[in-house]
């Protein structure tokens, strides 16, 4: 099963074949609130650094974002994050994906 993983995530030419396979990593819905909590600590992080001037307390934001999104995959969706082998549009995933969610696409899309 892991071969069969490492061949789909090997050909990926573009964001758009590649979010589908995204969103098949992410069908526990507790991950992907997870996800979606990390994504919001995230910006706030990201909105106080910028306007206190503090912008020490940026690297944060990553820290905060995956924390919560590995503790999706490791204990809910049993799964390894795409970010190991795809980390930017791993990355533009988390976006998009909660863009769908708070748009109210996202159940079409899984």
């Amino acid at each position: 099963m892991s071969d069969k993983r490492e061949i789909q995530t090997e050909n990926f030419t573009s964001f758009s074949e590649f979010y589908p396979y995204y969103l098949s990593e992410h069908k526990n819905p507790t991950c992907r609130v997870l996800h979606y909590i990390g994504s919001a600590i995230a910006l706030g992080i990201i909105l106080y650094a910028l306007t206190s001037g503090k912008l020490a307390v940026l690297p944060l934001a990553l820290v905060s974002g995956y924390a919560f999104a590995w503790i999706g995959h490791f204990f809910f969706e049993h799964n390894r994050p795409a970010t190991f082998q795809h980390p930017l549009w791993s990355f533009w995933g988390d976006w998009v994906m909660l863009k769908d969610f708070l748009t109210g696409q996202i159940s079409n899309k899984l």
